[in-house]
């Protein structure tokens, strides 16, 4: 099996299909990622040898999330482009704005839109709580706690829109009483080091 054929696999094993050219796509991304990224410091070192698992496909599963008529998301606090790269690959309908107020690291997700040729995809330079335009969905992967991603979400949601949080693997809806009516949960997945996640609607 190729690795290109692994990932059709893969993806739809985690109920996000791709075409051929998306799982292209993805490999490229995941090199970009276990080259310039490391240098970068979009991901560590040690993680160069599996980015596409514990970072890239980890990501893409957050396409599942998406529902019909949904048109823009936000990728909070985006760095190297998880999740909001391989979503926007995996969904080509659904605009992206990948929101980064580092420089370089906007400056880097500015060229693997280029060389990826992900035309749904947009760099916003700048801080979350300059957005206003409402969106349907907003990810946070690695952005902090729950209670401060949707602090940061919330003002940017549309009535009806979601939070797509990814949980660590100890995460307990108990321990969230506040919005625990608010929120569904999408199974764990088989990726290394993944939790589930979490989606937590704006009433």
């Amino acid at each position: 099996m190729t690795g290109v054929e692994s990932i059709l696999a893969r993806s739809a094993d985690l109920g996000v299909p791709l075409e051929p050219s998306g799982a292209r796509k993805v490999a490229a991304y995941a090199e970009m990622l276990s080259s310039r990224g490391v240098g970068l410091g979009v991901i560590s070192a040690g993680d160069a040898a599996r980015a596409l698992e514990r970072h890239v496909l980890d990501s893409l599963r957050a396409a599942a999330a998406a529902e019909p008529g949904d048109e823009l998301a936000y990728d909070l606090g985006s760095g190297g482009g998880l999740p909001g790269i391989p979503v926007a690959v995996a969904l080509p309908h659904l605009e992206i704005r990948l929101v980064e107020v580092r420089r370089l690291r906007a400056a880097w997700l500015e060229l693997v839109i280029e060389q990826l040729g992900l035309h749904n995809a947009s760099v916003v330079h700048g801080r979350i709580e300059d957005l206003t335009e409402p969106a349907d969905l907003c990810f946070a992967r690695a952005l902090g706690s729950i209670e401060r991603s949707m602090a940061s979400a919330r003002p940017v949601l549309r009535a009806g829109g979601r939070l797509v949080y990814f949980a660590g693997r100890g995460f307990d809806p108990a321990d969230h009483p506040e919005i625990l009516d608010e929120l569904r949960i999408l199974d764990d997945p088989d990726l290394e080091s993944s939790g589930p996640l979490v989606i937590i609607g704006r009433q």
